[in-house]
């Protein structure tokens, strides 16, 4: 699978409900269904407030020309080391100029988004959604605990498959005493679709697979999952200090 095909799967989620991106889901599924990619699904992608940037960061940092390169859809979504080599003063520049964070939440709140760049911060998926509490999509509103639940790139073990229904053992983003943590497993059911995406439709108990807003997105090894658990709990750990 090349990089923007990977990469749709993940925007997938958000565009359906409308979120984030143009208004062309039915589009953007087709693609995926006949598993092709051209400049019009480059176009589609490109228009992602949030992603795009990201992507073209990573990707300029790595001098990497392509910004949907396989490597940096990976990055962002799941986390590798691609992530290290981003400056702290180009991630900065990025949040103040590129995504107009500071215009958004306003200066303090700004400032303290700021602050965890020095503390480790990097620009992995979960960073945004985790810290930058103000959704920056279509919808300019603040995060709540469920929407950030869904909007980060979570995963789990599938236990059993019933046609279109997955169900699977996932750690839910949980709020107690003032601090995000991910809980216990526990049981989840997702929706998949039958006629598309081989590996999805393929699924299979003891498979580990990724979740954006509802939608599953790809099988992943161990590996991988335990690569989005670190940065994820980096994210959720800068996250509680300004709680």
């Amino acid at each position: 699978m090349n990089g923007i095909l990977r990469c749709t799967r993940y925007a997938f989620g958000p565009n359906r409900l409308h979120y984030c991106g143009p208004d062309a889901n039915q589009e953007i599924s087709a693609y995926m269904e006949h598993g092709a990619s051209d400049p019009g699904l480059t176009k589609l992608l490109n228009g992602f407030q949030t992603m795009y940037p990201y992507l073209r960061l990573i990707a300029q940092a790595n001098r990497i020309r392509d910004p949907f390169d396989d490597r940096v859809v990976e990055a962002y979504w799941i986390g590798n080391d691609l992530l290290e080599a981003v400056e702290h003063r180009q991630l900065y520049r990025h949040l103040e100029e590129t995504m107009g964070i500071k215009k958004k939440v306003g200066l303090r709140s700004f400032d303290l988004i700021a602050a965890k760049i020095g503390q480790g911060a990097i620009p992995h998926h979960s960073f945004h959604v985790l810290d930058i509490w103000k959704r920056t999509g279509r919808l300019d509103i603040e995060h709540t605990l469920e929407s950030m639940d869904s909007c980060r790139i979570s995963w789990g073990t599938v236990t059993a498959v019933a046609g279109p229904k997955i169900t699977l053992d996932s750690e839910p983003l949980l709020y107690a005493d003032g601090k995000l943590y991910l809980g216990a497993p526990a049981k989840k059911t997702v929706i998949r679709s039958l006629e598309s995406l081989a590996d999805i439709e393929a699924l299979k108990p003891g498979d580990i697979v990724t979740m954006h807003w509802g939608v599953p997105c790809e099988v992943v090894t161990r590996e991988q999952a335990e690569q989005l658990r670190k940065y994820t709990t980096k994210h959720m750990v800068l996250a509680n200090l300004t709680l």
